[in-house]
């Protein structure tokens, strides 16, 4: 595998919890761990369900996409409950997906705060389509979780390893996560 593979990380800006409206949502595409391409903004209906719709549309248009290798998320929710549906994903781009974790999701707690929802079933079913659990060890005694769609196992981990230069976090979703804080607060800050 290329060291300088293009990906692609998307990671959603803060908000208030439980309002109405739109959340912004930055994508970056980096050179492996490393060289930063180039960054797209969209929005997405928070608690909504139109999170695959518009990454996909977004992705599809975007300039970048010929040379995008791989789409990375920060979990499988964006604004709340928005899902990404990464099968869909995967499927509507023909990009190979992976989600990570810093922390193994609860699958209990997610199923609880979903059931507040109408739309329960439906969610749910996103949700179990993500796939299991991966650990992955990032740096010596340090893992974080992973699902992906599109691609193996062992080319996920190696993909993550390999774009995880600055932090545990691949460095396509840390640079989204302080991108959209800036955009929205003025000022990057806090862990992705």
């Amino acid at each position: 595998m290329k060291r300088e593979i293009r990906i692609l990380g998307f990671d959603d800006g803060p908000f208030v919890p439980r309002t109405k409206g739109k959340a912004i949502v930055i994508g970056v595409v980096t050179r492996g761990g490393g060289i930063l391409d180039g960054v797209m903004k969209a929005e997405v209906t928070i608690d909504g369900l139109d999170a695959t719709d518009v990454l996909v549309e977004k992705i599809n248009i975007s300039k970048h996409k010929p040379q995008l290798r791989v789409i990375m998320l920060n979990g499988i929710t964006l604004a709340g409950f928005n899902l990404v549906d990464i099968v869909e994903l995967n499927k509507r781009t023909n990009l190979p997906v992976i989600v990570v974790n810093r922390k193994r999701p609860n699958f209990q707690k997610i199923k609880k705060a979903l059931k507040r929802f109408d739309d329960f079933e439906r969610r749910w079913k996103i949700v179990k389509r993500a796939g299991n659990i991966k650990r992955v060890e990032v740096k010596t005694d340090k893992f974080i979780f992973f699902q992906c769609v599109g691609v193996e196992d062992a080319k996920a981990s190696e993909i993550i390893k390999l774009s995880c230069t600055h932090s545990l976090i691949p460095e396509p979703l840390r640079l989204a996560h302080l991108i959209a804080s800036a955009v929205i607060k003025g000022e990057s800050g806090g862990r992705p």
